[in-house]
């Protein structure tokens, strides 16, 4: 199931558990914040909004706020000693999208746990660097077992 939502002026293609970028939002990191305005609702029976579906809502969860690339305007009316400059960087918030709510359901207040990742073992771990150390062509894994150099070329002088 996907939704389309509208927020900051912009429209977003979201599904459950996507992380997308938007206007900074109020909230906390942490905390769920819900999308309110669903353009289109998607799957076995999509639902399009005029202009938005009601009862639909999108709740996210704020993982962090961020700011973009540094804009500098840079103004110079030359022979006339006027330069302006002025620097900006805009505000985000990264969300996670958790769920896709219709019929007026209300987003639930936490944020569902992470499942953690299990560190590998010490054996996957040597398995796999020892991969990734492999040369990949056969004449560089014969000069890694002899230890060495393919010989230099010498150029005949006329």
């Amino acid at each position: 199931m996907f939704a389309v939502i509208r927020t900051g002026g912009k429209q977003y293609r979201v599904a459950a558990e996507d992380v997308i970028r938007v206007d900074r939002v109020r909230g906390q990191p942490g905390e769920i914040v819900e999308f309110g305005e669903v353009l289109v609702v998607g799957g076995d029976t999509p639902q399009l909004g005029t202009p938005t579906v009601s009862g639909a809502t999108v709740a996210g969860e704020v993982l962090q706020h961020t700011r973009g690339d540094k804009v500098i305007a840079f103004k110079k009316r030359r022979r006339k000693n006027s330069r302006r400059k002025r620097g900006y960087r805009h505000e985000f918030s990264v969300i996670r999208i958790t769920e896709i709510l219709t019929g007026g359901a209300k987003p639930s207040k936490t944020a569902t746990p992470r499942p953690k990742r299990e560190p590998k073992s010490k054996v996957e771990a040597e398995a796999t660097r020892a991969a990734e150390a492999k040369p990949s062509t056969t004449k560089a894994r014969n000069r890694a077992k002899t230890g060495t150099k393919k010989p230099a070329t010498k150029s005949k002088k006329k």
